[in-house]
């Protein structure tokens, strides 16, 4: 006990005297409510208020109170007392429950809580002894337990609803020792544990323990020594506690637990917060200590003489003592600041630390107390055990304070041990996490790189800044660790960038991205394909293959191939990557059009195609080193013999080159064909571009195809005529311009043109070219004339036959055309004297049938002017017309009106002559038919008139 360091951790509130109104002396005590009961020996029981004022007292027993004790869960008080009965018969014990919520008037000045219940503690079943010790426990409202320790060792337990006296009694036997003195109850204690119910119960020889919730409770005897005092008191973990002269013991339900040798007489016990409370009488001074132990820390909380001691409680979150004398000493606990900085002022912060983990200190409070250790321990350059306290403060101390100090320090071991806490905890952030990794290449830690690095934590469980440990190994040469958190963390970029770029593991690289899924692989192929296409051309191409053809996944179960496709990255996302390898991207995209033949992206696979096979040269001049060693000198500074090699090198190699590039245009100009199938309306490529191309590339063959599906005509002989390809020209001529398989006539009068304007001689293909023009009736000779007289190189003799034939036929025409005249002329003289003895003499019906029906005219009858006669019932409701010569009339009548309709539609007049062969024939028919003559109307109206009248005088 003398080894234990001593803190005054309590200080006196307050000190006084029992109040004035209290005259008799006090036997018992209790607390509870915010107030404290004090019973004494006249029979009263006394309550008072905080700060020990005197609230209001009562006469509990007529005698004298014995023991009593508040109720937590209800407003009662339990009293035990003797009450005087007649005068020949001794004090009556008695026990009763006062309501302290009920008063009822007592005389005038003063009142009483209401009493509900008094009972007889001993009857005949249960005779008579000294009390030595009292307990009441509430078990469920309105049930009580309450066990009354007697002198002859015997326990007396009154159960149930007392203040209704629905109670059964029993009693428990402990000794039955002749002298009362060994026998007699000197403590008593409850233990409730959920439903189990447990009484210790103490005497001068023995600690013993009853079950309670048994049936009929049994005892078990904990210990063969007890105690002969009633200085015993219960802890909040349910541990029973009796001081003997000695030491202090505690037990627990299996029997005696710690002890500690505190020396001297045990006059009181309690348990206050955790602390044990004790009053003593020291036998070298004879003096009574009142002592707060910290059991454990191994402290004395306070310390304090006191004279003799009569009751002692505990209310208000403070100590009372009452003493003999009836003063009073009200004690209570320091808040923990002020009892901190005592410790702090003399350099005691393990006596800190621990007051602040036992007394369960929030989490902030004790990591203050542990970084102010940590300070003292850190100036007196114990860096280790400095180290120590500050990782226990992660999580509440800023990192940066302990990582300034040490990086000060040069104590990169401590620091290296904070920071894998710190990741530990995840409180870590990238700073953090870039400092140790440092840390540890510094120390070249392989083995703890290794456990930090390649822990098996699953993927995302890492607790560190995973960009900035790849970042921080790369820069120390640490790859492979770099490596393998990339590849942990599902980083597949910078796993591929370490492999690429820093260890140039190409094959490897291939490898991990044929092992990732589909959209994965495609995105690190498009950043990385650039570095793979210079070092594994082939192998990529592989590779991009199978992401995009079906080869690198089968369709799912229940999904059509071509939806299968269009979920498939298109070679279109990757032509960038073969930006300086434009052969790797002329294999790839071959590859891929003989396997996939119905692509959504046809028409920019098959433009860069035609761009690859039309383009003059594949090779790029800009990264052509062919001339430059390693060391970078220029080769051209060579030997004779070396430049002689390099000439045949150079000419075996623009052979080669003339050879690829023709195949190449062969097979451009198959993809513009096989693109392009007859039976669609547009080719799956782009058509402008591809002119372009041809035209750039000087590609005569795909731009004359281009041409004619595009039917530009005169673009397709423009292009022969470009080379003076005569023959090609001619043939070209032979086969667009026959406008009976929709070709344009017109071209023969271009190639017509051409020759005229060539100024050499081209007999033979004029002669030619106007076989084809007379055939057709192309062009007028005139025309022809005009044309080839502009070429100097002919001669008359070149169109002498086709003059003549033209002049022969014109004349033929003339001479049907004269006939025709004529024919005309006497026709319209035999029309007009027809007219004429219409208008001057009478004619004669003599037709004895009708037209109709064929029978004999009879009377009524109708005769037209045309001979024509008619049965007016043949005739019907139409008397006005020949029903023979009307057809052909109305005939007559609907050309006419069809031509004068054609007279107000001018376009149709102008498109007849522009795709007439002959556009003034067409002008003269206009002019011949009348539909743009101005004559009147007038002659053939008054034709018409008399001819209808004369009609209807008959």
């Amino acid at each position: 006990m003398y080894q234990w360091r001593k803190f005054e951790f309590f200080e006196e509130k307050f000190s006084g005297k029992v109040p004035d109104e209290i005259t008799g002396k006090i036997q018992c005590c209790s607390s509870g409510k915010g107030r404290i009961v004090l019973g004494c020996d006249d029979g009263t029981a006394s309550l008072l208020d905080r700060g020990l004022k005197f609230n209001y007292g009562f006469q509990a027993h007529s005698s004298s109170v014995l023991f009593l004790q508040q109720l937590k869960q209800r407003n009662f008080l339990v009293t035990v007392g003797e009450d005087e009965q007649m005068a020949s018969q001794p004090p009556a014990v008695c026990l009763k429950i006062f309501d302290l919520d009920k008063m009822e008037p007592e005389g005038t000045s003063t009142s009483s809580p209401d009493c509900i219940q008094i009972l007889r503690i001993f009857t005949n079943q249960f005779p008579e002894a000294k009390i030595t010790s009292f307990l009441v426990l509430e078990e469920a409202p309105p049930l009580l337990l309450i066990v009354i320790g007697l002198e002859n060792g015997s326990i007396y337990c009154i159960q149930g609803d007392i203040a209704r006296e629905r109670i059964k009694r029993f009693k428990l036997q402990v000794d039955n020792h002749l002298d009362k003195s060994q026998s007699s109850i000197t403590g008593l204690g409850f233990r409730v544990d959920g439903q189990v119910l447990q009484l210790f119960a103490v005497t001068p020889n023995t600690v013993n323990l009853f079950n309670m919730h048994t049936q009929v409770p049994t005892r078990q005897t904990l210990d063969q020594i007890g105690s002969s005092v009633t200085s015993v008191a219960m802890t909040d973990r349910s541990e029973f506690i009796i001081g003997r002269p000695e030491a202090i013991y505690f037990y627990e339900v299996d029997g005696r637990g710690p002890c500690w040798a505190f020396e001297g007489e045990k006059k009181f016990l309690g348990w206050f917060r955790g602390y044990l409370l004790c009053v003593f009488a020291d036998q070298r001074t004879g003096k009574n200590t009142f002592n707060v132990y910290d059991l454990k820390n191994r402290l004395i909380a306070h310390s304090v003489v006191v004279n003799e001691v009569s009751q002692m409680l505990c209310e208000w979150g403070n100590i009372i003592l009452i003493l003999e004398d009836k003063s009073t000493l009200c004690i209570g606990e320091k808040d923990m600041e002020s009892k901190l900085d005592m410790l702090f002022k003399k350099n005691l912060y393990t006596v800190a630390i621990n007051l602040v983990q036992s007394q369960q200190a929030d989490a902030a409070a004790t990591a203050e107390v542990l970084r102010k250790y940590g300070d003292h321990l850190y100036s007196k350059q114990d860096f280790d055990e400095a180290m120590a306290q500050y990782i226990h403060t992660i999580g509440h101390l800023e990192p940066s304070y302990v990582i300034q100090k040490f990086l000060d320090a040069q104590r990169i071991h401590n620091l290296t041990n904070y920071l894998e806490k710190l990741h530990e905890k995840g409180l870590a952030s990238k700073d953090h996490t870039t400092l140790l990794l440092n840390c540890y290449t510094k120390l070249k830690d392989v083995e703890k790189l290794n456990e930090f690095i390649k822990s098996e934590d699953g993927v995302g469980e890492q607790k560190f800044d995973v960009e900035t440990a790849i970042r921080v190994c790369r820069a120390a040469n640490y790859h492979e660790h770099a490596m393998s958190v990339a590849k942990k963390a599902g980083r597949h970029e910078w796993y591929l960038k370490i492999l690429l770029e820093d260890l140039g593991r190409y094959e490897e690289a291939l490898q991990y991205i044929s092992s990732l899924e589909l959209s994965q692989a495609g995105v690190t192929v498009k950043e990385y394909g650039k570095i793979l296409i210079e070092h594994k051309p082939a192998e990529t191409v592989d590779i991009l293959m199978r992401l995009c053809t079906e080869e690198s996944e089968p369709p799912k179960k229940g999904s059509s191939s071509g939806a299968f496709i269009s979920m498939l990255p298109s070679p279109i996302d990757f032509l960038n990557i073969f930006v300086h390898y434009p052969h790797a991207l002329l294999e790839f995209l071959e590859k891929y059009t003989s396997k996939v033949k119905d692509s959504s992206a046809q028409v920019e696979i098959h433009n860069t195609l035609l761009e690859l096979y039309l383009s003059h040269d594949l090779d790029f001049p800009s990264i052509s080193q062919s001339n430059i060693d390693e060391s970078g000198n220029d080769l051209g500074h060579k030997s004779s013999k070396a430049v002689s090699n390099g000439k045949a090198i150079s000419d075996n190699k623009d052979v080669n080159d003339e050879k690829g590039r023709q195949e190449r245009r062969q097979k451009g100009l198959t993809l513009l064909k096989s693109a392009w199938p007859s039976e669609l309306e547009q080719p799956l490529y782009d058509v402008d571009l591809a002119v372009i191309l041809c035209e750039m590339n000087d590609f005569k063959e795909g731009l004359l195809f281009l041409y004619e599906k595009m039917k530009l005509y005169k673009e397709v002989i423009a292009c022969y005529m470009q080379v003076h390809d005569h023959e090609g020209l001619i043939a070209c001529c032979k086969r667009l311009g026959d406008l009976g398989k929709g070709g344009d006539p017109s071209l023969w009068a271009d190639l017509l043109k051409y020759f005229g304007e060539l100024g050499e001689d081209c007999s033979k293909e004029v002669k030619e070219i106007l076989t084809y023009i007379e055939r057709d009736d192309i062009l007028p000779p005139i025309v022809v004339l005009q044309t080839l007289a502009k070429n100097p190189c002919l001669t008359l003799s070149v169109i002498k036959d086709y003059i003549a034939r033209k002049l022969e036929h014109e004349s033929q025409l003339i001479e049907e055309d004269r006939r025709a005249t004529e024919k005309y002329q006497e026709e319209s003289v035999t029309m007009r004297k027809e007219i004429q003895d219409l208008r001057t003499n009478a004619r004669i019906f003599q037709l004895s049938k009708c037209t109709t029906c064929t029978f004999t005219l009879d009377l009524p009858a109708v005769h037209f002017m045309c001979m024509h006669s008619f049965h007016q019932r043949c005739l019907g409701d139409n008397e006005k017309e020949c029903p023979e010569c009307a057809p052909e009339y109305r005939a007559v009548l609907e050309t006419k009106r069809s031509l004068e309709q054609s007279s107000k539609n001018p376009d149709q007049f102008f498109q007849q002559v522009k795709s007439s062969k002959d556009g003034f024939s067409v002008i003269a028919d206009y002019f011949g038919k009348g539909i743009i003559s101005k004559t009147s109307n007038g002659p053939s109206e008054a034709i018409r008139s008399n001819s209808a009248s004369s009609s209807n005088d008959f």
